[in-house]
């Protein structure tokens, strides 16, 4: 029931929020949702009977919309499980107990693992009820024996237990009576205790270098718990709605193999950046555009993916949105070239799809003018006018102990795609080099981020695999 926005700030953290709207999780019942209805139920089986139950009761409602969708994916979800597989839903308590039936539809119940609850201390809110601090993983195996992957996690001690007992834990036996018939000590697991089903993990703090904006960022601490204790080195993880790329993060430094899907630009440049800074290059795109055609096409389909899919190729992020007002840029890069006053400077990005003219690059003048900006850059589809590379040349150029960078730079999608970058001070370790597979794509696919092999699958299937799910 909610529009998801992400939320930036300026590198010195003093401005007020901008948001962008990622996307909206706000479902409503159309004739998708009774086309997805009626291919799950024609079907048969256990989840169609779930998901004609839980029509007769909740009739065609939002939640109802929701769960349609929920269905095949959870069906294709098991399909590429491997045997000794496992999965984890992450929901909060307003819809866990409808997605239970889902899952055991799906699963089966005697594939049921755990109701993990995830706790955590935020802000109290105004509400005539209990404070709401905690959310929900169902755990779930694709077989109902015990052949997954588990490895045993625990819980430290506590400090009185180890104070009193050390390393000892003391076992008792009553009689029918109560009364205490021996006792005896044995050792205690040097591990501590065996994790319970209740995990209390913080949720990120507002300040912590972890938080990238997305408004539904995980913590990494609980991704790289259930990455632990379900996998080994060398296996495969895969999140389907990949969002800023916890998951992903977490499965890089736990030396798992991984694959990552999310249906926008914004999203898939957010995991870029946090893979770069965290000194992983090795991984690829599948999904995006890799020639001017395909660009063109996203740019016809979806203004706003092509403008975030253009502002990944020169490492930006979209620019703030104040609320009533146009700007008149879409992205911003930061960057800092005087150490004496470690002042902050930007650059100015406006993307266009469409035709371009003088005008345009004469209103980026005056917005760089207004807002006090070293560099502005205009990408355009198409080739500049002469008219607009003369209009550029009167903004002269911005000195800095690396030379001299013109103030206002014309880039092609193409010039882009070919290694071209934006001419500006300093070493830009921000700026993404992306190596791309020369390939014509549609941007309709769903974006991947593999590693080297599909979830379940074996290595020679990931392919076809790929192309059966996409979408």
């Amino acid at each position: 029931g909610k529009d998801y926005n992400i939320i930036f700030r300026t590198s010195s953290g003093s401005a007020p929020p901008a948001q962008v709207k990622a996307f909206a999780d706000t479902w409503k019942w159309s004739s998708d949702s009774e086309r997805l209805y009626r291919d799950v139920v024609e079907k048969g089986g256990g989840l169609a009977e779930r998901l004609r139950g839980l029509r007769q009761f909740l009739r065609e409602s939002d939640v109802m919309a929701y769960l349609c969708m929920m269905a095949p994916r959870l069906v294709e979800l098991r399909r590429v499980l491997k045997p000794n597989g496992s999965i984890y839903l992450h929901c909060d308590p307003s819809s866990s107990h409808y997605l239970k039936l889902l899952m055991d539809g799906v699963f089966g119940a005697g594939c049921f693992r755990n109701e993990i609850i995830w706790r955590y201390r935020r802000w109290p809110t105004k509400a005539r009820r209990f404070q709401r601090m905690h959310d929900v993983l169902f755990f779930y195996t694709k077989s109902g024996s015990d052949g997954h992957t588990f490895n045993q996690l625990y819980d430290a001690l506590a400090e009185s237990t180890l104070k009193t007992w050390g390393t000892k834990k003391q076992a008792a036996v009553f009689d029918g009576e109560g009364n205490r018939l021996r006792s005896s000590n044995t050792d205690v697991d040097s591990d501590g205790a065996k994790m319970s089903d209740v995990w209390d993990i913080k949720i990120i703090a507002p300040v912590s270098k972890e938080r990238t904006g997305f408004p539904t960022q995980k913590p990494e601490a609980l991704l790289e718990r259930i990455i632990s204790a379900s996998s080994k080195e060398g296996d495969v993880v895969l999140d389907p709605f990949c969002g800023c790329g916890t998951a992903v993060a977490a499965a890089e430094r736990l030396k798992r193999r991984w694959l990552g899907i999310d249906v926008t630009h914004l999203a898939i440049n957010l995991i870029k950046h946090r893979l770069v800074a965290a000194g992983s290059g090795k991984f690829r795109v599948v999904g995006e555009p890799t020639t001017v055609d395909g660009a063109a096409e996203l740019a016809q389909n979806d203004p706003y993916q092509f403008q975030w899919w253009a502002l990944g190729l020169v490492g930006a992020r979209p620019s703030e949105q104040k609320k009533g007002a146009d700007r008149g840029i879409d992205g911003q890069i930061f960057f800092h070239d005087d150490e004496r006053s470690g002042a902050t400077k930007q650059i100015l990005i406006s993307v266009k799809a469409g035709g371009t003219g003088a005008a345009h690059v004469r209103d980026l003048r005056g917005v760089l003018e207004r807002d006090g900006a070293e560099i502005g850059v205009l990408i355009s589809m198409k080739e500049p006018t002469q008219a607009m590379v003369v209009e550029a040349s009167k903004a002269g150029f911005y000195e800095s102990p690396w030379g001299s960078h013109p103030r206002l730079q014309l880039l092609t999608v193409d010039e882009l795609l070919n290694g071209k970058s934006i001419d500006y001070p300093g070493p830009r370790q921000s700026n993404l080099t992306i190596k791309r597979t020369l390939r014509k794509t549609k941007p309709s696919e769903n974006l991947y981020l593999p590693g080297l092999a599909n979830a379940g699958q074996n290595d020679n299937d990931a392919e076809a695999s790929r192309k059966r799910t996409a979408g």
